[in-house]
């Protein structure tokens, strides 16, 4: 197997990593956003998961899951035997559930909005629309940041639009069907049969929705979604979470970043963050990878190390320390 190419850096010879390694990443990102999006669609059919407004039952994994009231009601067990029943069947789970979530997020930070959240699986597929309709990943953009090689075209508008009125009301029924049975949803749907209320419900939902994704999708990922505050919350509070580290002494490498309005990484990022800043810039970052993608992709043509990596334990807690103290050397 042929040596990998050979870089100066700081008067060392450096081998450049092979670039697969984060397009298979992205590989792996895409595989498992899809699968879970068709998951968060179709788990109240399949009954995985869904609360039956009509029999006020719980279904989980196929099974009623019952927490011993209704056994109460008909006096088949006393009230201790229904309490001991509601602790271990629903707030026992529901702690744990609960501790490995924050755990994760403690760990890695927003694992689960990056890679399995179909809301933002859907705000990575509008942005691309949006940006081949007129360069920028969001209406709020005060310049394009086109994509390398490609020009706008105002043919994407209606597709953007169209995109964007689709998963509206897909997100709506969806989580009418979180409430409802699937079946009578879908069916009175088809014929024609939904209820005054139901119709209602898919109309206002499926506006909100819409309009959510076409102007505010990046702020509720940032600011309204309780799920990644959370885990923002605890990544945060832990000082060797896995953050992407900026080799700041190759900070020059950056200045022939072959892309338009600056760096590649700034470009591509999908929140509409800075890769290169300080951990608390980073509050929302959702370790999707995309620019360390961007950053491995240019650098690389260059026959460079990538300035961006992810750093988890003591090499987090290392860049935490220098960001500390250059924040305070900056103030001083």
């Amino acid at each position: 197997m042929p040596p990998e190419p050979l870089s100066r850096v700081g008067g060392r010879s450096l081998a450049v990593p092979k670039r697969l390694n984060s397009a298979r990443l992205q590989r792996w990102r895409l595989l498992t956003q899809t699968g879970f999006f068709a998951l968060f669609v179709l788990a109240p059919a399949l009954n995985l998961l869904r609360f039956d407004l009509y029999d006020t039952q719980l279904w989980l994994f196929g099974q009623h899951w019952s927490l011993g009231i209704d056994a109460l009601a008909h006096g088949q067990i006393d009230a201790t035997a229904a309490a001991l029943q509601i602790v271990w069947r629903a707030f026992i789970p529901a702690l744990l559930l609960i501790a490995v979530f924050l755990g994760i997020a403690y760990r890695y930070g927003r694992l689960y909005c990056g890679w399995l959240c179909p809301h933002f699986s859907m705000v990575e597929g509008l942005n691309t629309l949006l940006q081949r309709a007129c360069g920028k990943l969001s209406l709020w953009d005060k310049s394009p940041t086109p994509r390398a090689g490609a020009t706008p075209e105002p043919l994407w508008w209606p597709i953007f639009g169209l995109s964007c009125a689709l998963m509206g009301f897909l997100w709506a029924i969806t989580l009418l069907t979180y409430l409802l049975p699937p079946s009578v949803i879908w069916d009175g749907l088809l014929q024609g049969t939904l209820s005054p209320n139901q119709t209602r419900f898919l109309l206002v939902a499926s506006t909100l929705f819409t309009l959510e994704f076409a102007f505010a999708r990046h702020l509720f990922c940032r600011f309204g979604c309780a799920v990644g505050l959370f885990q923002s919350l605890a990544w945060m509070a832990n000082p060797k979470g896995m953050v992407v580290a900026f080799s700041r002494d190759r900070a020059r490498d950056c200045k022939t970043c072959d892309q338009p309005r600056g760096s590649a990484c700034d470009n591509t990022c999908p929140m509409r963050l800075n890769p290169r800043n300080i951990k608390r810039m980073m509050f929302s970052c959702v370790q999707c990878g995309a620019c360390l993608m961007a950053c491995d992709a240019t650098q690389q043509a260059q026959q460079r190390t990538p300035t961006l990596e992810w750093q988890v334990g003591a090499d987090a807690l290392r860049e935490t320390l220098r960001q500390r103290q250059r924040e305070k050397a900056g103030h001083d």
